[in-house]
């Protein structure tokens, strides 16, 4: 054997050992689907994100007294424009539950002015506004995929004013030449919105913020033998953008691709798993939440709180998820505050005396 060919031999045997070092540790394996079809999920223990951190909870220590909750909290306070369906004494409590899910530091005074706890000056006021009526419409109109466990302003801010994950378009993952050449939108593997690999690293954009279901498919299997002139479906730059978005999706809920798809064939619905209907729901509602309640606030938001190019901080799977299949290891606090989940019908529409018909 020449020098040549040994070390070749010696680097071919090596290989496994280099691989093996980035799998070491002890792995929780879990099989999802039936045996040969590969459905099983695989997660590092090292890797497993520990238990979540509760809020006080103080507003536990408040038990109300169904039989004296007050006035209607629109008719004793002033300028009262979402929660006006809620008791003087729900209404408190819910204040006090916000204040620890969102600025336990900051208490009250990080949406209202003191002085006058009416005024509408602080910005944040305005916004906390939107994003209960946001919090409502979650846990009425997209129970596919938050099911009963509903959401609270605590599921994406975990005590904090900003949620520590979320989103803004990258004005730099456009397609663009320059010394490197053009890298459109991808090959830039220092990116986390990808997990680092080199697909397309702002898939947020074209499947989180567009409502246009014509915008940009999903997919990375086509319906057809060979591509149709003019069709939308599994183009080259689709399926790029594609496995970037399930890149996010798979770190978001520290999951496997098995946790929704058989890998037999990804698109096939009859094999998918029932979280894949569930993922269905929560890219809309996630698209419903960025469209209608999050970007209408931009003139809202100081400069501090927009993206490089002037769009607001948007949600995404990590959001809520943030490396559990279910937000908050599945714990729900929906149920102290159903209050959260109904939206209360429009006021009747007042119908002004009509003026009397002159006869003939």
């Amino acid at each position: 054997m020449t020098r040549n060919m040994l070390s070749r031999a010696v680097l071919l045997a090596g290989i496994p050992l280099f691989l093996a070092g980035c799998e070491v540790g002890p792995k929780d394996i879990t099989q999802t689907g039936h045996r040969g079809t590969g459905m099983v999920q695989l997660a590092d223990k090292s890797r497993i994100p520990p238990p979540d951190r509760m809020p006080g909870e103080t507003y536990r220590d408040i038990v109300l007294d169904p039989n004296d909750l007050g006035p209607p909290a629109g008719e004793f306070y002033e300028n009262i424009q979402v929660l006006n369906d809620l008791s003087t004494e729900e209404f408190n409590r819910l204040m006090i539950a916000i204040t620890e899910w969102v600025s336990p530091e900051q208490g009250c005074n990080y949406c209202h002015n003191p002085e006058n706890m009416a005024s509408d000056e602080v910005y944040t006021k305005v916004v906390a506004r939107k994003m209960l009526q946001m919090n409502r419409a979650i846990n009425v109109n997209w129970a596919g995929h938050v099911k009963q466990t509903g959401v609270t302003c605590y599921t994406c801010h975990r005590g904090q004013p900003v949620p520590a994950y979320y989103w803004t378009t990258d004005p730099s993952a456009t397609a663009r030449m320059g010394i490197l050449g053009n890298r459109r939108g991808q090959n830039n593997p220092d990116k986390p919105s990808a997990v680092y690999s080199s697909l397309p690293y702002d898939p947020f954009t074209a499947y989180l913020k567009e409502r246009d279901p014509t915008e940009r498919n999903i997919r990375v299997a086509g319906t057809t033998a060979y591509p149709v002139a003019g069709a939308q479906g599994a183009t080259l730059a689709n399926t790029e953008m594609t496995y970037g978005f399930m890149m996010h999706f798979s770190d978001s809920l520290g999951v496997n691709c098995t946790f929704c798809h058989n890998t037999h064939s990804f698109s096939d619905w009859s094999g998918s798993t029932v979280q894949r209907e569930t993922s269905w729901y929560g890219i809309r509602m996630v698209r419903d939440s960025n469209e209608n309640y999050i970007t209408p606030l931009t003139s809202v938001f100081p400069a501090n709180r927009l993206g490089a190019a002037g769009d607001p901080f948007k949600i995404n799977c990590t959001t809520c998820h943030q490396g559990k299949n279910k937000p908050l290891g599945g714990m729900s606090m929906i149920g102290d505050f159903p209050e959260l989940a109904r939206i209360p019908p429009p006021p009747a529409p007042t119908t002004a005396a009509l003026p009397a018909q002159p006869a003939g």
